[in-house]
């Protein structure tokens, strides 16, 4: 391989990891993107010259972070900042960046995406910019990709991307993981991002994307150590023990009805088990954390032997106090559903509470609430009236493996 393959490795392998290392010395993204780009051309420049960096990642990175501080000068002194106080500081970033340096070059661990997520849990930002910069930065998706999963031309979220780290720059907030108010005032917003990232990947069936968010959240729970990271780390430990019958031989999704349990990782549901149960004990928010009940919901789930042997009345219950803390759209379907399962109620009482939120059948949920609707009215034994639903929740969907999913329970004559 040569020294030119070695640097285009990196850049493919590492560019995100070298972003929120550099991330962690600069504090804003912008800056950061820019001082890796330079790094990068530089590497090449070297290589051709024969002088090819032992270790890229370490090499870029150490001369990202000089390179971002020399930015930084150079802002603070064309704002007729004084030039000996310039200088003072160039000299005392410098010797930071320097006591991270062994031998000519950084340390590169990679151990810092969960600083680039806090960054990026900026209060000027949206959910979904956090989430595709995210997606883009600290896991390295690709733009198209990011756009095709938003709906958007390429152009059009690049755009958006760019915007987004121009307002993290302009608002001249720095983050620092060492300051821990400015941690715990922006931890709720990153364990958003990271759920948002799991979906992403869960949907995408991207078998990288979802670890990368569990990585993620373990990195959150080590650093926190609070209920709700305990409660997101094992509402994503025991929907990952499912994945291995999330799809059918077809490429579609299957039900959890239909899942054979014994192929579920049992390790994962054990470490998750363990975690939804310390989350709802050290009460967070009063036993009422939204990712500790989640996972506690898919730890109810993951226990039981079988679809039939599940326990609705406590999956119900658990849901009552999701939709208390965390009264979404998503959350209120997941309740009716069960809702209708449960033996104390039944389905002509969720369909009464579904026909009343009117809200669920519009947007992104509407497949589901129609798809959810269809299974309600199959267990009232309305199978007729199941059909039509079902073929509404096929006409609102835009993702071709839910399509043909439903298309397969209408097929099936069931839900």
């Amino acid at each position: 391989m040569t020294a030119a393959e070695r640097i285009e490795r990196a850049y493919r392998d590492d560019a995100a990891l070298i972003l929120g290392a550099v991330a962690r010395t600069t504090g804003d993204l912008l800056l950061a993107e820019d001082a890796v780009q330079e790094a990068f051309v530089r590497a090449l420049a070297e290589a051709a010259r024969g002088r090819e960096p032992a270790n890229p990642a370490a090499w870029i990175t150490t001369v990202a972070r000089r390179a971002a501080v020399d930015a930084r000068r150079r802002e603070r002194t064309s704002s007729r900042m004084a030039p000996m106080l310039a200088a003072q500081l160039a000299i005392a970033e410098r010797a930071a960046v320097d006591d991270e340096v062994e031998g000519g070059a950084s340390v590169f661990t990679g151990d810092e995406r969960l600083e680039l997520i806090l960054l990026l849990a900026h209060p000027d930002l949206a959910p979904e910019a956090r989430v595709e910069l995210a997606l883009r930065h600290v896991c390295g998706v690709p733009t198209a990709r990011i756009a095709e999963a938003f709906l958007v031309s390429e152009p059009t979220m690049a755009a958006r991307l760019t915007r987004a780290k121009k307002r993290i720059h302009d608002s001249g907030i720095r983050f620092s993981l060492e300051d821990p108010a400015l941690v715990a005032a922006r931890m709720p917003g990153a364990l958003t991002t990271i759920y948002l990232l799991y979906t992403a990947g869960h949907a995408a069936a991207d078998d990288r994307l979802r670890g990368d968010a569990i990585a993620l959240a373990r990195d959150a729970h080590r650093s926190i150590r609070d209920p709700e990271s305990a409660g997101l780390l094992a509402l994503l430990l025991l929907t990952e023990a499912r994945e291995p019958t999330r799809l059918t031989p077809d490429d579609e999704f299957a039900t959890l009805r239909e899942a054979d349990r014994s192929l579920w990782d049992a390790a994962l549901i054990e470490e998750g088990e363990g975690l939804a149960t310390a989350a709802l004990n050290r009460g967070a928010a009063n036993g009422d954390g939204r990712y500790a009940l989640q996972a506690a919901i898919a730890g109810v789930h993951a226990i039981s032997p079988s679809w039939e042997a599940t326990n609705w009345p406590a999956i119900v219950r658990l849901y009552d106090g999701l939709v208390r803390v965390w009264p979404s759209a998503a959350a209120r379907l997941g309740r009716l559903v069960a809702v209708g399962h449960s033996p104390d109620a039944g389905p002509e009482v969720a369909l009464a509470g579904l026909d009343a939120d009117p809200e669920l059948f519009r947007g992104p949920l509407a497949p589901r609430a129609h798809a959810a609707r269809a299974e309600l009215l199959r267990l009232a034994g309305a199978t007729t009236a199941a059909a039509v639903e079902l073929r509404r929740a096929i006409a609102a969907s835009d993702d071709d493996r839910t399509r043909r999913s439903l298309q397969r329970l209408l097929d099936a004559g069931g839900v």
